[in-house]
């Protein structure tokens, strides 16, 4: 497995333990908290899917890196399982070679960009990773202990032959 697999393993694994971990929180008690972990998983989700379109060379149908509307988590879990399956299989098949092109684009604001596909996806990691972090501060701002989104744990957990 290459880098990139590994880390779009990792990305996908740490969305799913936070999806569960979300899961089992009483909205009723926690519907604040609840509300902007949902609209920051939906900032990543819609983020991952305007890189995506770019990687295809594609348009996408997002004006804004979110929407306006607050998805139910569990449709939106299952909407962002999607997208972490289709970089996955991005990165798996895709050839190294292409990594290097570069693709000019226009971000939601207007502005032009230009980044190689590589920069596109170590953003969508990096992108991820940092919104998973603010979620993290949030589980525990109401004493919920955040799972932990950390590549070493990732490791241990699908390759247990490594705690030897």
């Amino acid at each position: 497995m290459n880098y990139l697999e590994t880390l779009f393993a990792q990305k996908s694994w740490a969305n799913h333990e936070l999806f569960n971990a979300l899961a089992t929180i009483s909205e009723d008690a926690h519907a604040e908290a609840i509300t902007t972990a949902i609209r920051t998983l939906n900032h990543i989700y819609v983020v991952d899917e305007i890189f995506r379109a770019h990687l295809c060379g594609q348009q996408h149908r997002y004006t804004a890196t979110n929407t306006p509307e607050t998805p139910e988590l569990g449709q939106l879990h299952f909407s962002v399982a999607e997208t972490d399956a289709w970089y996955l299989q991005y990165v798996k098949q895709s050839p190294e070679s292409e990594f290097g092109q570069s693709i000019r684009f226009r971000f939601t604001d207007g502005d032009a960009g230009e980044m190689t596909k590589e920069e596109m996806l170590l953003h969508v990691i990096t992108h991820g990773a940092y919104h998973r972090g603010n979620l993290g501060q949030i589980l525990k701002s109401i004493s919920v202990a955040p799972p932990r989104d950390l590549l070493t744990k990732f490791l241990h957990v699908t390759e247990p032959e490594r705690r030897r």
